[in-house]
């Protein structure tokens, strides 16, 4: 087909059909604009730290009585059998495995501990929103799907900016399509007009 278009035309107009069937091509190639955030999952163990809110199932090899789930306190803490008080908040949890295996060695010939995240702490979401609250966390979240779960805006919301604050320091302008992570909260701010 192109071939029997490029044939029967000449010069500028040959040139000016090229250049409108090369540019749905070009459009295709494109990266996606830098203020759409890609969804991100649950973040990894490896780089997630841990808080207050959130449940580890906690696994010592070869002793079931010692393995158990626990809730991480508003301190930051747990209760683990034989040692006591275990500071977890800001520890991954492989940092946590390790903390683990050193305090149970003194009982212990060679523990070997795992830890597992069973839920993450929650998600907060204030402002021009039908239910504000604290929320589950789900894997995946976005912003979007936050105000969803919350019960959608309410008539004075700005429904594309909002503002989440991750650490008590930090505040983030984010979009609808912005990853939201556990213990995040998400303000939706009322619109001037």
């Amino acid at each position: 087909m192109t071939q029997i278009l490029f044939g029967r035309l000449r010069g500028w107009r040959r040139f000016v059909l090229a250049l409108v069937l090369a540019v749905p091509v070009v459009a295709c190639e494109t990266p996606p604009p830098m203020d759409v955030a890609v969804p991100a999952s649950a973040p990894t163990s490896t780089e997630y730290q841990l808080g207050a809110g959130d449940k580890v199932r906690v696994h010592v090899f070869g002793d079931e009585t010692l393995s158990g789930e626990h809730q991480i306190d508003g301190r930051g803490a747990f209760t683990f059998p034989l040692v006591g008080a275990i500071e977890a908040g800001g520890l991954t949890s492989a940092q946590l495995e390790s903390v683990l295996e050193t305090k149970l060695k003194e009982y212990m010939r060679a523990p070997n501990v795992s830890v597992e995240i069973l839920n993450y702490r929650p998600f907060y979401i204030v402002g021009e929103i039908r239910k504000p609250g604290s929320y589950p966390y789900v894997d995946g979240m976005t912003v979007v799907n936050a105000v969803a779960i919350a019960g959608g805006f309410t008539y004075r919301a700005r429904e594309n900016e909002f503002v989440i604050q991750r650490k008590p320091s930090s505040q983030i302008n984010a979009r609808p399509a912005t990853p939201v992570l556990p213990g995040d909260v998400i303000i939706v701010r009322e619109r001037f007009f």
